[in-house]
């Protein structure tokens, strides 16, 4: 068979659809597959973890499908895009059911606990819309993309790396939380730039031209 040149990642939680639609927007060339074969995700040049739900089922069903070394090696041998819990899931635990992550970045995940603005407006939760992303440093997924663009997120939790130099981006609701994550070949974000217009497109781009 020959070889993927996008993997993205179906464990049967979340859109899948959106995620590999705007992959194929971005690159018409590059053939995109939404797979939950072990053996592509492995092989595949490029892979994208994406999802929506709660991290204990997540977790669940990604071990059900007998996926979880295949993601473990794309994290560490070729480019990797996280996306929301596709984010999540990459650390050690999480207080959503208290679950245990995969442990490939150091830190938890935790619960939005503040639900009132520095003027007193109240915060719903889960934080859904659009937000300002702060970059910290430069990225070449973050090339093209003025930092304060804003992205879509919809999470009632987020990441908290017990590596702050971890962090390649931020937002405040009210507080600061981390929105994205870079590691080597691995890159990680809280939104969705599958739903974030041409900030998110530009995103997806940058991701599949990228050459760690």
């Amino acid at each position: 068979m020959k070889t993927v040149d996008i993997a993205v990642v179906d464990y049967g939680m979340g859109n899948l659809r959106s995620v590999s639609k705007a992959l194929e927007h971005v690159a018409p060339e590059l053939n995109v597959v939404v797979t939950s074969d072990a053996e592509i995700i492995h092989d595949a040049r490029r892979v994208v973890f994406p999802g929506q739900g709660a991290m204990p089922d997540c977790i669940r069903e990604l071990d059900a499908r007998g996926l979880r070394s295949a993601v473990q090696h794309a994290t560490q041998n070729k480019p990797f895009l996280g996306i929301c819990i596709g984010l999540q899931m990459l650390f050690d635990r999480s207080e959503e059911g208290d679950a245990a992550g995969l442990g490939l970045v150091r830190g938890q995940v935790k619960r939005f606990t503040q639900h009132v603005d520095q003027q007193g407006n109240k915060l719903k939760i889960p934080h859904m819309g659009w937000n300002h992303v702060h970059q910290t440093r430069p990225h070449a997924l973050w090339q093209n993309i003025p930092s304060g663009e804003r992205f879509y997120y919809v999470h009632s939790y987020y990441v908290a790396p017990a590596d702050d130099t971890l962090t390649a981006g931020y937002s405040e609701y009210p507080d600061r939380f981390t929105g994205a994550i870079s590691m080597g070949n691995l890159f990680a974000v809280q939104f969705h730039p599958e739903k974030s217009a041409s900030a998110g497109l530009q995103l997806l781009h940058n991701f599949v031209h990228w050459k760690p």
